[in-house]
């Protein structure tokens, strides 16, 4: 049995989702026609409050169309030096939408509004015109930490100002607001647009949704056609999102709780460094000593546990539905050994 922490991508369809797929009604989702993905995509805005909702294969495709909507060639994007968008989309932002990208260093992913309001390129002609804002919750290289609300509105303050959009990369936004307590609809009042991912700790295996208003989805169905990203009979997918929204969601608890029981074990031991604040279901700390990452990934690979090197000095540990009590109970025990 291998117990797998490198990613909670690697899920598999739970017994409850894989019916949930073979029972799904299809239809072609380019003609609008796929009853699933129409209840999906439903489903998505209502829970957020937002007036519509696109499906898309990935996380990566949603984010970079909403960045497409929401931008002209030549714009300039402002985000965290660690944006998922900014570092791991294969520079997307200037393949896909050919604006550029203002990195600001925040503190664990994320940003503040004052560091916002004090890059924000003045009326130049030698400038870039800075026309939208782009936020992660949870930071995914800041250990799954989750924004503080009252810094989100006021960010959305700054960017209304200046007239600014506002988009939410949102692919583990449900584990902050398990986490927070959050109200869902307070975050689609205050941003232009979210990207919600299904295919993380949800569990689904594949699928992301973009949320938006109306005009602004009917521009990302565009978008998301000219990507590649039309979908035909996407039905069977759209099931396991919607079996995922069911009974999925308030399980991440069982997940952030797994994440600090594996903390707590590390933090006894004198090889393991600064580790950020455990929030939600992400682990990201240093090792050092007689350890590198890679060294001590390589040991508990002999174990068949499978965590990821991500830096020269970090190792990331990621909880999912995949991850028992068991699991987490196997991998303190070796983690104490050592």
């Amino acid at each position: 049995m291998t117990i797998d922490y490198r990613s909670d991508t690697f899920t598999k369809p739970t017994p409850g989702m894989l019916q949930a797929m073979l029972a799904a009604e299809t239809g072609d989702d380019v003609f609008g026609e796929d009853p699933g993905v129409n209840r999906l995509e439903a489903m998505m805005a209502d829970f957020f409050g937002k007036a519509a909702a696109l499906y898309c294969p990935s996380g990566t495709m949603s984010n970079q169309v909403a960045i497409k909507a929401h931008t002209l060639p030549g714009d300039e994007v402002i985000c965290s030096h660690l944006a998922h968008v900014y570092i791991y989309e294969g520079g997307g932002i200037a393949f896909n939408a050919g604006a550029q990208v203002r990195p600001l260093t925040g503190e664990r992913g994320m940003i503040s509004a004052a560091e916002v309001a004090a890059a924000i390129n003045p009326d130049d002609v030698h400038k870039a015109r800075t026309s939208l804002v782009c936020l992660e919750n949870t930071a995914n290289r800041g250990g799954g930490c989750c924004y503080d609300w009252e810094e989100i509105l006021q960010i959305r303050a700054v960017c209304r100002e200046h007239g600014l959009r506002l988009h939410l990369d949102g692919a583990r936004l449900f584990n902050a607001l398990i986490a927070t307590r959050q109200d869902p609809k307070a975050y689609g009042e205050t941003f232009d647009s979210i990207s919600v991912c299904l295919n993380k700790g949800m569990g689904c295996p594949m699928g992301s949704v973009l949320l938006g208003g109306t005009e602004f989805i009917r521009e990302a169905r565009r978008i998301r056609k000219k990507l590649g990203g039309g979908l035909r009979q996407a039905g069977y997918m759209a099931a396991t999102g919607i079996y995922a929204m069911e009974n999925h969601l308030q399980r991440l608890e069982e997940d952030h709780q797994h994440a600090k029981q594996i903390a707590h074990t590390l933090l006894e031991k004198n090889f393991t460094g600064h580790m950020l604040p455990v929030e939600t279901n992400i682990l990201i700390f240093e090792v050092a000593g007689d350890w590198t990452p890679a060294s001590f990934a390589a040991h508990l690979e002999k174990e068949s546990i499978r965590v990821m090197p991500i830096s020269g000095t970090q190792v990331r540990m990621v909880t999912h539905l995949d991850v028992t009590r068991e699991m987490v109970d196997r991998t303190c025990e070796i983690i104490s050994l050592m």
